[in-house]
C-alpha cells in the first residue's frame, strides 16, 4: 500500500511538471539611463536596457520598448533605473502656442485656408484654439502632422 501511495505521489508530481508552463524568459524593460527633466526629449542614448528577474513583470501602466520613448517629451523628472510611466511622457509638440499656422476648412471639393494664431501648443491629432488673424475669431481646430490646423466640417 505504502509503495503505491508513492507510485501515485511520483506520477503526479510528474504530470504537474509536464503541464507546468515552460520556464519563463527573463523579460527585458528600457529605463532612462540618467535624469530627464520636464520638458526635454527623450532619446535612445539616454536610455539603458535592463533584464527583469526571471518571472517578473513590469506594471502594465510602463513604457517597455524603444518605440514608445524614442523622440518623446518627459512630462516630469524620469529618474535612472525606474520604469517610466505612460504617464510622464507625452508626444512632441507640432505647434507651438503663439505661432502662425495654416487653418484649413475642407467641405466636399470646397478648401478655404486661412492664417491663424495658435492659443495653445499640439501634438497631432490634438485640439486646439486658434484665432483667426483677419477676423479675430477664435475656433478650435485639430492639429495635422504637416503643423496645419483644420476647423470645423
Amino acid at each position: 500500500m505504502r509503495h503505491a501511495k508513492t507510485l501515485l505521489l511520483s506520477l503526479a508530481t510528474g504530470l504537474l511538471a509536464a503541464t507546468a508552463p515552460a520556464a519563463l524568459s527573463a523579460e527585458t524593460v528600457l529605463v532612462p539611463s540618467r535624469v530627464i527633466y520636464p520638458g526635454e526629449t527623450v532619446t535612445a542614448a539616454a536610455l539603458q536596457e535592463v533584464t527583469l528577474a526571471e518571472g517578473k513583470v513590469p506594471p502594465a501602466n510602463v513604457v517597455v520598448d524603444v518605440e514608445g520613448l524614442d523622440g518623446k517629451v518627459a512630462r516630469r523628472t524620469l529618474l535612472p533605473g525606474r520604469y517610466v510611466q505612460v504617464a510622464a511622457i507625452r508626444d512632441a509638440y507640432v505647434v507651438e502656442k503663439g505661432t502662425t499656422v495654416d487653418m484649413t476648412f475642407v467641405a466636399g471639393a470646397l478648401m478655404i485656408v486661412a492664417t491663424a494664431v495658435t492659443l495653445e501648443s499640439g501634438s497631432a491629432g490634438d485640439q486646439v484654439k486658434v484665432r483667426n488673424i483677419d477676423s479675430g475669431k477664435i475656433v478650435s481646430g485639430i492639429v495635422l502632422a504637416d503643423g496645419t490646423v483644420r476647423v470645423g466640417g
